[in-house]
């Protein structure tokens, strides 16, 4: 668990029972501009077979979940066992810009680096410029782009393939 310095935001592992306030908070952050799945409905829940606590580190405030980054292997290739994949960030739209999805994903490249791993990838929406920003501003650099794939609210949306080296 790391806290984290000018305030009270601590970043950790999550828990079985931070299933209720992550898929709130899924739920809540859920947008076009990020999300090329359907809105997740009251209900859902976040973790399964596939999303498993030990895959998100969560971002706590005041005792509440503010924010999450989910990673994961990129594939399940033993050639590719060096690379993980960030597959989830979601911070509270009312604390955005607080530099809680900065913090989130420097911790979760730490993991990965912790872990062993050498490289960090993601995918973001072309039209995510916020996201980018941050991507970028974090060390992430384009490595490629899947024009038009996605058409999402009646647009054709690029898929932007990023990536951070971890080790040296």
């Amino acid at each position: 668990m790391a806290r984290m310095p000018n305030d009270d935001l601590i970043i950790r592992s999550a828990r079985p029972e931070d299933e209720r306030e992550l898929a709130a908070l899924d739920r809540a952050a859920w947008s076009t501009l990020s999300d090329v799945f359907p809105q997740p409905r009251a209900g859902n829940t976040v973790f399964d077979e596939a999303h498993t606590p030990d895959q998100y580190l969560v971002a706590v405030l005041d005792g509440r979940i503010v924010g999450y980054t989910r990673q994961v292997p990129a594939t399940p290739l033993a050639v590719n066992r060096h690379v993980r994949q960030i597959q989830g960030l979601a911070v509270d739209g009312t604390l955005r810009g607080r530099g809680i999805g900065r913090r989130l994903v420097e911790a979760v490249c730490d993991a990965a680096r912790a872990a062993g791993a050498r490289k960090m990838t993601l995918r973001v929406l072309g039209w995510n410029a916020p996201a980018r920003r941050l991507y970028e501003s974090c060390g992430f650099v384009v490595e490629g782009s899947l024009a038009e794939e996605f058409l999402i609210d009646g647009r054709y949306v690029d898929d932007i393939l990023m990536a951070r080296r971890l080790a040296d």
